[in-house]
């Protein structure tokens, strides 16, 4: 049995920086990762996706890109290498293919299972991301046998698809991603849209998320919004990083030749049935980005900067066409793999500790777990707006931190010697 004061389960952005932080605050600690540093990145993506914030904003606690193109998009590779040198540079005390299969309470603190034997430690940070796993509708169930169902963790290219038309199913950043590459190659694409958030990749010369870092739409707080879970629940951005910084939308993939249909709500002996509600969707996610471009033209104004910029873009209104299906026979109209772009859950299956709501997620207050010293990192929404993006990731450690921190100086007590000058605290094992 090994032992340490505070064990982070997960080694990618969130818990490197969780990591980093606690080496700031002398915490004996330990990182465990199932597979390799930066693991999800690594395993578990397409082979052409890039990330979505451009290179200038990966920035973890004392470490930034510093390349030649700051307003590209890191490939896989790019994000592995980049998380590869910040646990290497920080010390990170990572100990790889590590997984946990068991997390429970003991003795005041928590006792770990893992392929590589037993771990206790006083506090916990679950790291281990909110994309664990794809949410897939009970309607799969409904798919023919002839039609291969897929979601973007499985997926790689297209080429390794089975011949034949593909629907996807999900319109956020993974479905248009994918509706793009796979339309394309010449293939038919129908895409299955629902509630989703349009945004153009530039404006006025800008990318968006540096508008959205400028206006500080990034830092809002979790308990400043009136309704926090709403929050948490919507869907990625609908944007792609390419070198050209290209916007995609539902015009611009109609346009390329992918059909565009409502909300899957029904899947029964081979046959699709879409909801008719898809004008309404796309009427909402275009209101949403007119408000934001016109909260960025306030900042503009309010900044003095309008004569120093490019003159404002005007979007036209999503164009759905004058009539959308509402149903389709899959087999007779060519479809051989449904995407399932429905969304990612985290996996908490080996969590052996009474934080779960009745759909799996963890309880939390900013991160903070309502059992004695646990904690959670990298979930959408967490502390603040960026928290599941490599750039949010600092700030929510150091919060947290500072919260572990206190908590071990008040509970350990007659354990734990504080020094007055450096601020260490040295915890004996159990």
């Amino acid at each position: 049995m090994r032992f340490a004061t505070t064990i982070i389960i997960g080694a990618g952005q969130s818990g490197l920086a969780m990591s980093k932080h606690l080496t700031a605050r002398s915490i004996d600690h330990v990182v465990l990762e199932r597979g390799e540093v930066a693991n999800s990145w690594r395993t578990e993506r397409w082979d052409s996706l890039r990330l979505l914030t451009p290179n200038w904003q990966s920035r973890l606690p004392g470490y930034a890109y510093a390349g030649d193109d700051p307003d590209g998009y890191m490939t896989m590779p790019d994000v592995v290498g980049f998380l590869e040198r910040y646990a290497e540079l920080s010390l990170a005390p990572v100990v790889t293919g590590t997984r946990v299969t068991r997390a429970r309470q003991q003795d005041g603190g928590y006792e770990l299972a893992t392929s590589q034997g037993i771990w206790r430690c006083r506090t916990l940070v679950i790291a281990s991301g909110a994309c664990n796993l794809a949410s897939i509708p009970s309607l799969e169930a409904g798919l023919p046998r002839k039609v291969t169902s897929l979601t973007p963790l499985q997926y790689r290219r297209p080429d390794l698809l089975p011949d034949g038309g593909v629907m996807i199913v999900g319109a956020s950043a993974s479905g248009v991603q994918l509706a793009r590459e796979i339309q394309a190659t010449g293939r038919r694409v129908v895409l299955s849209v629902g509630e989703h958030v349009r945004m153009p990749r530039t404006y006025r010369g800008r990318d968006i998320q540096w508008w959205m870092d400028a206006i500080g739409a990034m830092d809002v707080r979790y308990d400043v919004v009136e309704d926090i879970e709403r929050a948490r629940r919507l869907p990625s951005l609908q944007l792609i990083g390419t070198p050209e910084r290209v916007t995609v939308d539902l015009n611009g993939l109609r346009k390329t030749g992918v059909e565009l249909v409502g909300r899957l709500v029904g899947l029964r002996d081979g046959k699709a049935q879409f909801s008719g509600s898809l004008a309404n969707f796309c009427a909402l996610a275009d209101l949403k980005m007119n408000r934001l471009l016109a909260s960025i033209e306030d900042w503009v104004n309010a900044n003095g900067l309008t004569d120093r910029l490019p003159a404002p873009q005007r979007y036209e209104p999503t164009d759905i066409g004058h009539e959308t299906r509402l149903s389709l026979d899959l087999i007779a109209a060519g479809i051989r793999t449904v995407i399932w772009s429905t969304g990612y859950r985290p996996d908490y299956s080996w969590l052996d500790v009474p934080v779960l709501d009745r759909k799996g997620r963890i309880r939390h207050d900013g991160g903070v777990v309502p059992v004695p010293g646990m904690y959670v990192m990298g979930l959408p929404f967490m502390r603040r707006r960026k928290s599941s993006f490599i750039d949010g990731a600092g700030d929510d450690a150091a919060d947290l931190a500072d919260h572990l921190s206190q908590h071990l100086a008040r509970v350990v007590g007659n354990r734990a010697e504080i020094s007055p000058v450096r601020g260490e605290i040295a915890v004996s094992a159990p």
